[in-house]
C-alpha cells in the first residue's frame, strides 16, 4: 500500500514579521540660550524648521510611527513639524522635569508597542537618515537593550560625557553640570540619540531619580540602571561629530544652517549644477535645479522653487516659490516671488517680479521693472523703469520705458489688457480698467483712459505750447 504524501503549501506558514521601528522625538525643551520668544525648534534653517529635519529623517527611515513630545511651547512645535502624515502624532510633557521625564510622558502613548524605539533630540537638524540606519543596524547586530550614539569633540562644553570601564564598555553617562573636573576632560560625548528595546525601557527608567544638579529625571541614567541589572549597553561612535551636534544658541544655529546649505550645494553639484562659490550661495532644502544651470554668489533660492536646465542666475538674486523654465537668464539683484517663467526668459538686472507674474517663452523684463499679478505673452518686452500690475499683456508687445498700469483707484484693483503686437511709447499711463486692442500704437507720454481700437494710434497728452523769449524775461525778473 502506497504511503499517502501530504504537502504543505508555503503560504500556510506566516512570514516572519520584520522588526518594527518607532521614533520618539524629544521636543519639549525651552531652549533658554536662544533668547527667543519662540521655541528654538521652530527656528528656520535652510528652508525648514529645525525639528522638521529630525521628523523627516525619522519618516525617511521607515518608522511605523513618529511620536513628538512637546511642552510649554507646544503650538510652536506643532506648527514647525507641520506634516499631515498620519504616522506623526504628539504627546505632552506637562512639566519640564528632564529628558527621562519626557520619555516617561510617552509611556501611555506607546502602550502595547513592541518595536525598537529610536529616541532623538529635536535639535539635531544635520542628522542624516543614513546615520540612523547605521545606528539601527549596529544596535540589532549587538542584540542589546540599549545602544547610544557617541562622538568625539575637541571642546565637549555642555554635553554629557561617556564614562567607560576598564573593558572600554560604557559604564554610565555623566551630565556636564554633574561632572567632576577630571570627567570634564573626557572628549567622548553623548549625542542624544538612542536605540532601545521598548520592553526594557519604562520598567527600568522608572528607577531613575532626580538626585542631580538640575533636580531632573535624566534619560541618561538608563545606562547605569541597565548595567546595574546586568544588562549590556552598546555605543556607536559616529565619526562626524558636526552632524550630531545639537543647536542650543544662535551661534550654533548659524553653524548648522551653513552646514545644511553646503550639503544641498554638494548634492546639486553632484547632479550637474554649477556653483561659482558654494560657500556664499544659499539653496534651501526643497529647491530643485536642473543640470548645467549656473548659480552665482549671493543667490538665494527659497521654498519650493524649481529651476530648469541651462539657466544663469546672477549674483544678489532671490527667487522664492517660483518655477523657472529652461535657458532663462536672471541677471544681478533681482527679486522673484511666486512667479512662473517660461523657456528662454531674460530678467533684470534690478527687476522685481511679485506674486502671480507669468512670463511666457522669450519674454524680456529689464532693469527697474516691477510686475504683479500680470501675464505677459511670448516675445514681449518691458526693458526699463516700468510697473505692470493686474494686467494681461499679449504676444510681441513692446512696453516703453516709464510705462505704468494705474490699477488702483483708491478702493479697488482694476485690470489692464494690452493685446498682441501693441507698441506702447515711453512714459505712458494706462488707467485701468482699459484695453488696448491688437496692433495699436500708444504715443509716448500718453494717458490712456478709454479703449484703443485695433491698429490705431492713440495720443492722449496736452498740446505743446511755446512762448518765445519767456525764459529770458523770467531770468531778468529774478535779478
Amino acid at each position: 500500500m502506497a504511503t499517502r504524501k501530504t504537502s504543505i503549501k508555503p503560504s500556510s506558514f506566516p512570514e516572519p514579521k520584520p522588526p518594527g521601528i518607532t521614533v520618539l522625538v524629544l521636543a519639549a525643551g525651552v531652549g533658554k540660550r536662544m533668547h527667543s520668544r519662540a521655541s528654538k525648534l521652530a527656528h528656520n534653517l535652510a528652508g525648514k524648521p529645525m525639528v522638521r529635519y529630525v521628523v523627516d529623517a525619522a519618516l525617511a527611515l521607515g518608522a511605523q510611527r513618529v511620536l513628538v513630545v512637546v511642552g510649554s511651547q507646544s503650538e510652536d512645535v506643532r506648527q514647525a513639524v507641520g506634516t499631515k502624515d498620519p504616522k506623526v502624532s504628539f504627546c505632552i510633557q506637562e512639566q519640564p522635569l528632564g529628558t527621562g521625564h519626557a520619555v516617561l510622558s510617552a509611556e501611555k502613548a506607546l502602550k502595547g508597542v513592541e518595536d525598537t524605539l529610536l529616541i532623538l533630540n529635536g535639535d539635531l537638524p544635520s542628522l542624516r537618515v543614513e546615520t540612523l540606519r547605521s545606528l539601527l543596524e549596529f544596535h540589532r547586530q549587538h542584540s542589546v537593550p540599549l545602544t547610544l550614539l557617541t562622538a568625539v569633540l575637541e571642546d565637549p562644553a555642555a554635553y554629557g560625557r561617556i564614562i567607560r570601564n576598564y573593558n572600554s564598555d560604557v559604564a554610565r553617562i555623566v551630565e556636564a553640570s554633574d561632572a567632576t573636573p577630571e570627567e570634564k576632560q573626557i572628549q567622548e560625548i553623548n549625542a542624544g540619540i538612542y536605540c532601545v528595546e521598548l520592553k526594557h525601557l519604562f520598567k527600568n527608567l522608572l528607577q531613575a531619580g532626580a538626585n542631580n544638579a538640575q533636580g531632573e529625571v535624566y534619560l541618561t541614567d538608563l545606562v547605569e540602571i541597565l548595567k546595574r541589572n546586568h544588562q549590556k549597553v552598546a555605543a556607536y561612535r559616529h565619526p562626524d561629530s558636526e552632524e550630531v551636534m545639537g543647536v542650543n544658541n544662535r551661534r550654533e544655529l548659524a553653524r548648522a544652517g551653513k552646514r545644511l546649505y553646503l550639503r544641498k550645494a554638494h548634492e546639486l553639484m553632484d547632479a550637474g549644477v554649477t556653483f561659482l562659490d558654494p560657500e556664499c550661495t544659499y539653496v534651501e532644502a526643497n529647491v530643485r535645479v536642473g543640470r548645467d544651470t549656473v548659480l552665482c554668489p549671493m543667490t538665494f533660492l527659497v521654498g519650493d522653487t524649481v529651476l530648469g536646465e541651462n539657466c544663469w542666475i546672477g549674483p544678489g538674486t532671490r527667487i522664492s516659490n517660483t518655477v523657472v523654465g529652461e535657458g532663462c537668464e536672471i541677471l544681478d539683484h533681482c527679486v522673484i516671488t511666486q512667479a512662473r517663467l517660461g523657456r528662454g526668459v531674460k530678467v533684470g538686472p534690478f527687476a522685481h517680479l511679485r506674486p502671480d507674474t507669468e512670463l511666457a517663452e522669450g519674454v524680456r523684463i529689464g532693469n527697474f521693472v516691477e510686475t504683479k499679478k500680470t501675464a505677459i505673452g511670448r516675445n514681449s518686452k518691458a526693458n526699463h523703469l516700468t510697473y505692470l500690475g493686474d494686467s494681461e499683456i499679449g504676444e510681441g508687445v513692446n512696453i516703453g520705458a516709464g510705462t505704468i498700469t494705474c490699477n488702483y483707484d483708491g478702493a479697488k484693483k482694476h485690470k489692464t489688457v494690452v493685446e498682441d503686437g501693441v507698441f506702447v511709447g515711453s512714459d505712458s499711463q494706462l488707467i485701468a480698467p482699459v484695453r488696448v486692442r491688437k496692433g495699436s500704437y500708444v504715443g509716448a507720454g500718453s494717458t490712456i483712459t478709454k479703449e484703443v481700437p485695433p491698429y490705431s494710434l492713440a495720443i492722449a497728452r496736452g498740446r505743446q505750447v511755446v512762448v518765445k523769449g519767456w525764459a529770458r524775461k523770467h531770468k531778468k525778473k529774478q535779478h
